[in-house]
């Protein structure tokens, strides 16, 4: 397949990029910056597919897809946002049960209901955690928060940002793929 935007190779034309290249002033802002570029990023690469297109696998034996990324993003976004950050422990994981631990992959089926499913919990999970990031000062970002289980197991505010911006850059990297296999759509 050949790319067909007519852009040069690029996704969409620039003036309707919507993500921004500002110059965020401050740690905290460059990281909410850093995320919500990759997150539209994620949107971009499965806008315009159907849900037989979005569930579509990579490669055997691989499950992933990038109907599974969406319900995986919404899974991440909630265990550091939810459980992590704000110690919301006895909530229910999402897309993962102790019989099916892979759930955000193996239950990513070509429907439009499994679609619709995904990008509102992976949309209510993003609001929950950019409401969270509102109230957060600058000055909390070397804060130190445990895990439950393990007291010895520690990570500041600040490392669940990086690991959050990075999560989605190498999920980001896999839809790109993802979707050229599926319409030849390159770049951004």
């Amino acid at each position: 397949m050949t790319n067909s935007t007519g852009y040069d190779g690029m996704w969409l034309p620039i003036a309707d990029d919507p993500r921004v290249q500002g110059n965020p002033q401050g740690e905290l802002a460059t990281y909410r910056e850093y995320l919500r570029n990759y997150r539209l990023t994620m949107r971009l690469k499965c806008d315009g597919l159907t849900p037989e297109q979005l569930a579509a696998r990579s490669v055997p034996p691989s499950n992933l897809s990038l109907l599974g990324l969406i319900r995986h993003l919404a899974r991440v976004e909630h265990a550091w946002f939810t459980w992590f950050l704000q110690g919301q422990w006895d909530q229910p994981r999402l897309y993962k049960t102790a019989d099916e631990p892979d759930l955000d992959f193996t239950g990513a089926v070509g429907t439009q209901e499994c679609v619709d499913d995904a990008f509102a919990a992976w949309e209510r999970q993003i609001a929950s955690a950019e409401q969270w990031l509102d109230a957060l000062g600058e000055d909390r970002l070397g804060e130190e928060l445990r895990f439950p289980k393990d007291e010895d197991d520690k990570a500041s505010i600040r490392d669940v940002l990086v690991h959050m911006v990075e999560e989605y850059a190498r999920h980001a990297g896999h839809a790109d793929l993802l979707r050229e296999c599926i319409d030849g759509r390159t770049g951004q």
